[in-house]
């Protein structure tokens, strides 16, 4: 999963999808936590495990650590996995924000 992450925002929220600078597909996302000692990385963890309904232990940053631009590994029944985020992007909820 590709993650374009804003640090030190304002609200944090989770958005819609977005293109990244290679025209890749990403969720674009911020975060309040500043970008200091992996503080933005675990606010966006907390924050994906909480709206998809996962534990943060299946959420793993495996790119992107110290950039915007992340890939996030979800751990998991595929299948499973892959009807909850469609679900998550095809629903009305989706971008109205989070606030954690």
């Amino acid at each position: 999963m590709r993650i374009l992450l804003t640090p030190k925002a304002a609200h944090a929220r989770i958005g819609g999808l977005t293109a990244d600078a290679a025209g890749a597909a990403a969720i674009k996302m911020a975060v309040t936590a500043v970008p200091e000692n992996g503080k933005a990385n675990a606010a966006m963890v907390k924050a994906l495990a909480k709206t998809w309904r996962v534990p943060k232990t299946s959420l793993a940053v495996i790119a992107g650590a110290k950039d915007r631009r992340k890939t996030v590994l979800v751990a998991g029944d595929g299948k499973a996995l892959a009807a909850q985020l469609t679900a998550w992007l095809a629903g009305p909820g989706r971008g109205d924000g989070y606030d954690g």
